[in-house]
C-alpha cells in the first residue's frame, strides 16, 4: 500500500540521541493507574508503568535527570474546559488520585511537579529543569498516550529537545489511539523507541 506521507518525506530523517539524556514521566498518577478510579484500570497503562519503573531504576543508578508530573487542580473553577467528566470528579490537589503511582515515584531523586494543562511543559518549570541539567534529549513516557503524552512530546520538540517517544513506556486506554500517536508523532517530531533502546543508551554513555 502506498504511504502518502513517506512519499512526501515525512519520517525521512531520524532525530537520534544527543549527548545528555533526561527522562520525562507524564501523569503516572493513581487517577490513571489505579482501577479504583474512573479513569484507571487499563492493562495497557499498567504495563507501561511496569516498563517505566524498570527504565527509571537504570536512570537513577546512572544519575540521569528524571522529571515526573501529575495533573491536579485546587477547585473546579481553576480547571480548563475539560470534556472528561471524571477529571472534574477526581483530580484535585491533595487527593489520592493526584498521588504518583508508587512503582515509579521517587520523591528524593525525581523532580516532581504539578501541571494543569495537557503538556508537561505548559506553564511549568519542566523545560528549565532539563536545561539546568544540560539535557539535550528527552525520553517521554507516561499516559495517556493520545492525550498528555502526545502534547508533551510535541512541546519537547518545540522547546528544541531531541525527543524520544518510548512506545512500551506509554499507555492508553485503547490500542488504536496509542498506535495512531506513535505513527503520527513519529512522522514529524520524535523518534519512536523502546525502553531497551533507552536503557542501552544509558548503559553505553553514563
Amino acid at each position: 500500500m502506498q504511504d502518502i506521507y513517506s512519499d512526501r518525506s515525512y519520517g525521512e530523517d531520524k532525530v537520534g540521541f544527543g549527548e545528555r539524556l533526561g527522562i520525562l514521566v507524564v501523569d503516572f498518577q493513581k487517577a490513571f493507574t489505579d482501577g479504583r478510579f474512573p479513569m484507571g484500570g487499563s492493562d495497557r497503562i499498567d504495563k507501561a508503568v511496569e516498563n517505566t519503573a524498570r527504565l527509571l531504576s537504570v536512570a537513577r543508578e546512572k544519575n540521569i535527570p528524571v522529571a515526573s508530573c501529575f495533573v491536579a487542580y485546587p477547585n473546579l473553577a481553576s480547571m480548563p474546559y475539560w470534556k472528561v467528566g471524571a477529571i472534574k470528579e477526581t483530580l484535585f490537589e491533595g487527593s489520592e488520585a493526584a498521588e504518583l503511582d508508587p512503582r515509579i515515584a521517587d520523591h528524593k531523586y525525581d523532580y516532581v511537579f504539578q501541571k494543569e494543562g495537557a503538556s508537561a511543559f505548559f506553564m511549568t518549570p519542566c523545560s528549565a529543569f532539563f536545561t539546568k541539567h544540560k539535557v539535550d534529549t528527552i525520553a517521554v513516557t507516561g499516559c495517556v498516550t493520545s492525550g498528555c503524552v502526545r502534547a508533551s512530546a510535541v512541546d519537547s520538540f518545540q522547546f528544541g529537545f531531541r525527543t524520544m517517544l518510548v512506545d512500551d513506556c506509554s499507555g492508553d486506554h485503547d490500542e488504536g489511539p496509542h498506535q495512531d500517536t506513535m505513527r503520527d508523532v513519529g512522522r514529524r517530531y520524535a523518534d519512536v523507541v523502546r525502553s531497551d533502546d533507552v536503557i542501552n543508551f544509558m548503559m553505553r554513555n553514563n
